[in-house]
């Protein structure tokens, strides 16, 4: 292997020392509206998904798109997956102020746009580009939150911003409801753009200019490096980042118009998947040959993660993990309007069984691991124990209108298996990592987990449609024409309805059961402990 360039020496997630240096600049109010500011990015960015899905049947319905809808939720994730490892890499480059400042801008912009949108596929094309500043809110705040404490306080860490994650999962379908039930559903984006605002000022005025480097005389680290400088433009791995992102989007296509728009047998279908295929192969190659060979550029998926079967693990459980908790998040709002007759808010509210359950198996899990000195890999495979006998259970609902009570039972062991491994997945990854590849190990994990939720997302969609079309092709296009049918057509349509939502939860539980053999992928003989 190549020697490192000095450069490339990075010592992502501070040390105890380093914590208390950073300590020493940053004090009392300063370090409070920080810290409020970066949970403020969290919270925008998180919501994004639960406020949108239970107000995306009012959406589809207003602009005529219903077949098109998991495209609007789909284009939020593929502008995220895209560039989330990127914008951690360019933090590392040209400093956490500047990229989160420029990201906050972005998602703040195309958020006006989704709110002005006159149809479903402007609105799909926005989605995207707010996908891409909710990555880079979401990566730089992790990096920065992470940088903020010391390694033996990350489990702290992680219960605390729990609390932000659980209000965004919480409030997120009861304010997607109320706002399309009450108000026009453009409110579920333009309520980002004063928020974000807000949070961009006090960024702008408390966060030092070369956090977390500042104030260090002589330090040769990348901050350093000027805007658009050759040595900056060289080390951006531009290759791996576009190799990345054509390969994943050529995978969801196929997904999504597989059985749809094309047969699976057909040549655009098959060419489609060809071409991920190969994109993949091509991406690994080339991220191998940047990790060994290349002395100044920065790799987005450094070789040494391929070469840690523990932390291959811990990325296969992230894309499992987040194929089920997506899925989950789009699809029970909405069959909890179309099957059990609910309106949005009413729907927000008899999902929070699951959004509740999620953000406390994030709190207590990290909580256990570190006081009972509990290996994490034995929490997250209960916690996928509990995901597979939720979405079981699940898929076991009746057809009729009534909603029954048993459902709340096991939107909690399924929402709180998915919010033990979304957090266990990132509490263990500084731990099987080099320090210097911290930040983006875990810019890899959430990638992923992004990545599992279009997947698993265009997996279910097209299941759905495939089982849906041929018998209410008229209601895909606007669901809430339901009511205009006589009473019992209405009551074939649910019944119809119902089942394809059985199908796609039954889909789900094979997915969230994929974290087995992953987990097992991470066994070791001393296992890791917090």
């Amino acid at each position: 292997m190549s020697q490192e360039h000095p450069a490339l020496r990075l010592d992502i997630g501070a040390t105890s020392r380093e914590y208390e240096e950073t300590q020493s600049y940053i004090q009392g109010k300063s370090l409070y509206f920080i810290t409020i500011a970066l949970c403020t990015c969290l919270f925008i960015t998180n919501i994004e998904i639960p406020i949108v899905t239970t107000a995306l049947v009012s959406i589809s319905g207003d602009l005529e798109g219903f077949n098109k809808a998991s495209w609007v939720i789909t284009a939020y994730m593929l502008g995220y997956i895209g560039v989330l490892v990127m914008f951690s890499k360019l933090s590392d480059i040209f400093g956490r102020k500047a990229i989160l400042l420029f990201v906050l801008t972005t998602f703040t912009i195309f958020s006006a746009a989704c709110g002005a949108s006159q149809s479903v596929e402007q609105l799909i094309v926005f989605r995207s580009l707010q996908g891409v500043g909710g990555a880079g809110n979401f990566a730089v705040c992790s990096v920065i939150f992470l940088e903020l404490v010391p390694s033996h306080k990350y489990a702290k860490y992680t219960s605390s911003t729990s609390v932000v994650y659980s209000l965004s999962l919480v409030l997120g379908p009861i304010l997607g409801g109320v706002i399309s039930q009450y108000t026009t559903w453009r409110w579920v984006f333009l309520i980002n753009v004063p928020v974000a605002l807000l949070a961009a000022v006090i960024i702008f005025f408390t966060l030092p200019v070369g956090f977390p480097f500042h104030g260090r005389p002589g330090t040769d680290r990348p901050n350093a490096v000027p805007f658009f400088s050759r040595q900056a433009i060289q080390r951006i791995d531009i290759t791996g980042t576009v190799l990345l992102l054509v390969s994943t989007v050529l995978l969801v296509a196929a997904l999504e118009e597989g059985g749809t728009r094309f047969p699976w047998r057909s040549g655009f279908v098959i060419a489609l998947l060809t071409l991920s295929s190969l994109g993949w192969i091509v991406f690994l190659l080339w991220e191998r040959h940047v990790t060994l060979r290349s002395k100044l550029q920065a790799p987005v998926f450094p070789w040494r993660f391929a070469q840690s079967r523990v932390y291959i693990g811990l990325t296969l459980n992230a894309l499992f993990i987040g194929a089920a908790f997506f899925c989950t998040t789009f699809q029970l709002p909405q069959r909890l309007q179309i099957v059990n007759g609910l309106s949005p808010i009413q729907a927000g509210i008899r999902f929070l069984p699951f959004t509740l359950a999620s953000p406390l198996g994030s709190a207590i899990t990290p909580a256990i691991a570190k006081v009972a000195k509990v290996p994490p890999i034995y929490l997250i495979i209960l916690a996928t124990i509990f995901q597979v006998m939720g979405f079981a259970f699940l898929s076991t609902l009746p057809d009729s209108k009534v909603v029954v009570s048993a459902q709340y039972g096991y939107q909690i062991l399924a929402g709180f298996g998915c919010g033990a491994n979304i957090t266990l997945t990132l509490l263990l990854t500084p731990f099987c990592v080099q320090e210097r590849d911290k930040a983006v190990a875990m810019a890899t994990i959430s990638q992923f987990r992004v990545m599992g939720g279009v997947i698993g997302l265009s997996i279910i969609t097209a299941a759905f449609n495939g089982l849906v079309r041929d018998r209410v092709e008229e209601l895909l296009q606007s669901p809430v024409t339901i009511g205009s049918f006589p009473p019992d057509i209405q009551e074939v349509i649910r019944v119809t309805f119902s089942e394809g939502y059985r199908l796609q939860i039954k889909i789900l539980s094979g997915l969230a059961a994929g974290q087995l053999p992953a987990s097992f992928l991470m066994w070791q003989k001393d296992q890791i402990t917090i």
